[in-house]
């Protein structure tokens, strides 16, 4: 599933493409992300919103295929190609962004979120384990599957670790590594593990940098130990039992 940092990516390349264009004779002013969401925005206030799910993608001029669910011709004739696969995904037309029930859920995001706000937000909710809050959206939004199981390998924490039993030195850790982690995925333009492509139909380089993500039996980087995979919350985790603590 495309998380943060390939949402941000596409937004950052549609950015340069379409901003300007015309789509159905409105002007689109910029392209924004919430989450996991794409927004591109009209200057009557309205938007049109993506969320890619599973398989989503969306090309810049990408030619028509049999997953193709949606082209949007641009006034200058450039187009946009939605496809997916699994067909999970899905788009809306809004008048009012942010009394989409989808967006008003969401919590602050992830790259985004400052310290202190993302302390006092996780010491409400001291009986959690880690990994499914890092999953929860409306905790803060963007995270999914890979990036927390990278992000709490940086922080050297448990995915079953609850977070009463986090120290103040481990929260801080945690803060700093999902800062670190969607930064540099973002920089690679994001995870190409299964489906994903950018917005010019490109993998993104940052598999090449996972150290623990569907790496059942292979030995830890740092200590050799093999990577186990367990299901929390009915999602899978992957992490270094002597590591992660």
């Amino acid at each position: 599933m495309p998380e943060l940092p390939e949402v941000e990516t596409i937004k950052r390349q549609l950015s340069k493409k379409i901003i300007g264009k015309k789509l159905e004779g409105k002007l689109i002013t910029n392209v924004s992300r919430r989450g996991k969401m794409l927004l591109i925005n009209f200057s009557n206030q309205e938007s049109l919103v993506f969320h890619l799910k599973m398989t989503g993608q969306l090309i810049f001029n990408g030619k028509k295929t049999k997953h193709t669910r949606q082209i949007f011709q641009f006034e200058d004739k450039s187009f946009l190609t939605f496809n997916d696969l699994r067909k999970f995904g899905w788009f809306k037309k809004v008048k009012d962004v942010e009394n989409l029930k989808e967006i008003k859920q969401l919590g602050p995001d992830a790259l985004s979120v400052n310290e202190r706000i993302f302390q006092e937000r996780l010491l409400k909710r001291k009986q959690a384990k880690i990994k499914p809050l890092l999953l929860d959206q409306k905790f803060i939004s963007g995270i999914g599957n890979i990036y927390a199981d990278e992000i709490l390998f940086k922080a050297k924490i448990n995915p079953q670790r609850e977070v009463a039993n986090l120290s103040p030195s481990k929260i801080t850790a945690l803060y700093k590594a999902i800062e670190s982690i969607l930064t540099k995925a973002v920089k690679e333009r994001g995870s190409s593990s299964k489906d994903y492509l950018d917005t010019f139909g490109d993998k993104g380089n940052y598999l090449a940098f996972h150290k623990v993500y569907q790496k059942t039996n292979q030995p830890c980087p740092i200590c050799k130990t093999p990577i186990q995979r367990i299901e929390i919350s009915q999602r899978s985790s992957h992490f270094c039992p002597k590591c992660q603590v």
